[in-house]
């Protein structure tokens, strides 16, 4: 889990060493230079409703660099400060506050159990961090994406003009992503340890949802299946599940998860788990009746085809674009072959009329975000696979229920397969193989519930 409470004690040697995140913090820094200031907050805590929050997750920058769980907080990194160049601004320990919210890791422990060089008060912020950004020519933060850390900001600009007499201010504002968000892209062993964990919880979570998903439930019961197993096992889900039925399959983004499950219907469920902060991603489509009809196989064949071609892109030297085109080709040529597009699949790819049923990308990065950070393409260039670099592929196809261009006996089947593929030095490595997706050992497990 990433949150204050700390990780179950099963998982507890998966954690990120201490070490990782100090090397870390050099790393950017030695990127940065030594006179830049890097500024990073905390996630502040979201209101759901009324005085009830939304459940606390740390902001995944801060967390990269931390490990540090809690809100009310500011990270600031000063490249060659004799006193200590990782500097933690943190709630202090307050038996009060913590008589109604429990235990705070407080200044003390943000410096013996953290790494941090030196430890303030976050109510002092105002008073000491302006002192410390002095001299500096660059300040690397994100800017823009929480408003009243900009405000902040600026005020702490402003308060060192005043206090010093107009001395040396940074004059340059850079945006940190360019640095951090690279340093993200490659995941250590660590890392990948804990995606695995984050992977084999989250195959767990689909192994129950097919159990559990029979006619005549619905699928939020599908879906509170694939939480316990997360729960029970110390995750938390990395996104709201999809769990989606029949004609709701074919809506990208359907989270209703009300539906009843019938006989005849595919359920599609696209569910991760995350574990400190490590996500996983996975997505499997199957019979709620057991069999497949003769459509939907015949359609699930061109997917998961489409799925093993571009699995076989992901590998280092390869274009991250490699392993969509792969999927467009098989995709193009299978929906030609079954008569849903008329003409070739060089036709269907060239005109993009494909897309009507294969709208969206093959995948994305994949670490502490679902879809995470990392540029995609590199001075005009799709980027290239290197060793440590997670991605998710994920083809699907999608006939609209309303779609009269097609026979009647397609519309409403939405299908998508999606596994987590991590590039190894010689090829690469299915994080998820933990849940079948041939079709027929589907069928074989479904037929044992």
């Amino acid at each position: 889990m990433c949150e204050a409470s700390g990780h179950p004690e099963r998982h507890a040697a998966l954690s990120i060493s201490p070490e990782e995140y100090t090397r870390r913090r050099r790393q950017l820094m030695r990127m940065a230079g030594e006179d830049a200031v890097l500024l990073i907050a905390a996630a502040p805590e979201r209101v759901r409703n009324a005085d009830a929050n939304w459940p606390y997750r740390q902001d995944s920058d801060l967390h990269y660099l931390s490990g540090f769980p809690e809100p009310e907080a500011v990270l600031a990194l000063l490249p060659g400060r004799k006193h200590g160049e990782a500097v933690l601004f943190c709630r202090e320990r307050d038996e009060e506050h913590e008589r109604w919210h429990g235990e705070t890791i407080g200044t003390d422990r943000a410096v013996s159990e953290h790494g941090m060089d030196d430890a303030f008060p976050i109510d002092d912020i105002d008073d000491i961090l302006p002192g410390m950004i002095e001299g500096r020519a660059r300040v690397y933060c994100h800017f823009g994406s929480e408003p009243e850390f900009d405000a902040r900001l600026l005020g702490w600009m402003r308060r060192l003009r005043q206090l010093r007499g107009g001395g040396v201010v940074p004059k340059e504002f850079v945006a940190l992503g360019h640095l951090l968000h690279d340093l993200r892209l490659y995941k250590s062993r660590g890392e990948l340890k804990l995606m695995k964990t984050s992977a084999s919880i989250a195959a767990e979570a689909h192994l129950a949802a097919m159990h559990a998903a029979v006619a005549g439930r619905h699928e939020y019961e599908v879906e509170a299946e694939i939480l316990r197993v997360m729960r029970s096992q110390g995750a938390v889900p990395a996104f709201p599940p999809i769990v989606a039925s029949g004609h709701n399959a074919c809506v990208m983004h359907y989270t209703a998860n009300r539906a009843v499950l019938r006989d005849g219907d595919l359920l599609l469920v696209d569910a991760g788990a995350e574990m400190d902060c490590y996500a996983s991603d996975i997505t499997r489509t199957f019979p709620v009746s057991g069999r497949y009809t003769r459509e939907q196989r015949a359609l699930y064949e061109v997917v998961h085809a489409a799925q093993l071609a571009a699995i076989d892109e992901v590998m280092p030297g390869r274009a991250f674009s490699a392993a969509h085109e792969a999927a467009v080709r098989v995709i193009a040529e299978g929906l030609c072959a079954l008569g849903l597009i008329q003409g070739s699949a060089d036709d269907a790819i060239a005109e993009g009329s494909y897309k009507r049923f294969f709208p969206a990308k093959t995948g994305h990065w994949l670490g502490l975000d679902v879809h995470d950070v990392g540029d995609y393409r590199v001075d005009g260039e799709p980027r290239m696979l290197e060793p440590g670099m997670v991605v998710t592929v994920e083809p699907g196809i999608y006939v609209p229920p309303g779609d009269v261009s097609v026979a009647e006996r397609w519309r409403g089947i939405g299908i998508r397969i999606e596994d987590d593929v991590a590039v190894t030095r010689d090829g690469n490595d299915v994080l998820t193989s933990g849940v079948p997706k041939d079709a027929e050992e589907i069928e074989a497990l479904l037929a044992a519930r």
